[in-house]
């Protein structure tokens, strides 16, 4: 229990100590890197934290969902609420936006998760066109003008604080029992029902965390932006995540913060060819999905690769006889 307990405490102390260092090495970089470079990497970030989310709900626990951006949407629009009406800091209204989003993703879950396939696919885009044509229609979000006043409160530093906490979280939870549970509700959802994991339970759980980190997306959004409306949060911007997801590999962390950088990059990059710029962007992911049908890391093993590239012997099991 004792060396338990130390082991908890070093994780703990490494953790903090991490991300004081990316806080520390942020802060300073952002003094660095122009303006510019600097928006895209905040917008990088903010992506990042709504795709990883979207992975554990779509590439670990195999639920494909077309709704995300609703979830961001909630989590922009009760963070401004909360920063702008009543006056709450920048970083309290963050949290209440990921807690609004992560509370309406266990609420939906319930009804929604009890079907599969192409069919929690309709319903999820379902939801997410009723989140927008809802938040067009009422005063206090002031409808489709869109919602004025925000303060620009995100920094870099932040961002990226909250991307990393993010990875950490969703390691931690890949390898935890609930994240093995959510990887057999993805290869086979029947036989995992049938040894007695609770599939339901496992499905909401990665829908409510997969929310949580979309609000928080959004609530940094907004207060990037300063300025949000229902469009922003169209079925488009569902599909965009989405893609990050699919293009970095499902299930893959590694691979999701890959598909964070290029997908957001790839627009800004591809700006001097003006017009032409979204045509290459498509051809650019045709290509990719072609000769990487399974994601640019996806069914790779990272660890066995950084083990064969640095030529570490794979340690051996002892036999029972020794």
């Amino acid at each position: 229990m004792k060396k338990l307990l130390n082991n908890w405490i070093v994780q703990v102390l490494l953790f903090l100590s991490v991300l004081a260092l990316t806080a520390l090495s942020t802060s300073i970089i952002q003094d660095i890197i122009p303006p510019y470079l600097l928006m895209i990497g905040l917008f990088i970030g903010i992506n990042l934290i709504m795709a990883l989310g979207l992975n554990l709900i779509t590439g670990v626990t195999g639920q494909l969902s077309l709704g995300h951006a609703a979830f961001m949407s909630i989590g922009a629009y009760a963070s401004a609420i909360a920063t702008v009406n009543y006056d709450l800091p920048f970083l309290i209204g963050v949290l209440i936006g990921g807690l609004a989003a992560g509370l309406i993703g266990i609420i939906i879950g319930f009804p929604t998760l009890r079907l599969t396939g192409d069919y929690l696919a309709i319903a999820t885009l379902g939801f997410a066109e009723i989140v927008r044509v809802q938040f067009t229609n009422m005063k206090i979000t002031n409808g489709a003008i869109g919602f004025l006043g925000i303060e620009g409160s995100t920094t870099f530093p932040i961002v990226m604080t909250i991307v990393v906490l993010t990875i950490c979280c969703m390691v931690w939870i890949e390898n935890s029992r609930n994240g093995r549970a959510m990887l057999a509700i993805r290869e086979d959802e029947i036989a995992s029902s049938a040894v007695g994991i609770n599939t339901t339970l496992y499905k909401i759980q990665a829908f409510a965390i997969g929310s949580f980190c979309a609000g928080v997306g959004g609530a940094l959004f907004a207060h990037t932006t300063t300025f949000i409306q229902p469009t922003d949060f169209g079925f488009l911007k569902s599909v965009d995540i989405l893609s990050i997801v699919v293009l970095g590999g499902l299930g893959s962390i590694p691979g999701t913060i890959i598909g964070a950088i290029v997908l957001t990059s790839a627009p800004e990059i591809l700006r001097p060819l003006a017009n032409y710029r979204m045509i290459v962007y498509g051809l650019l992911l045709v290509v990719i999905m072609i000769f990487r049908p399974y994601g640019l890391l996806g069914g790779v093993n990272l660890r066995q690769a950084v083990r064969r590239a640095l030529m570490i012997p794979k340690k051996k099991q002892a036999g029972r006889g020794e």
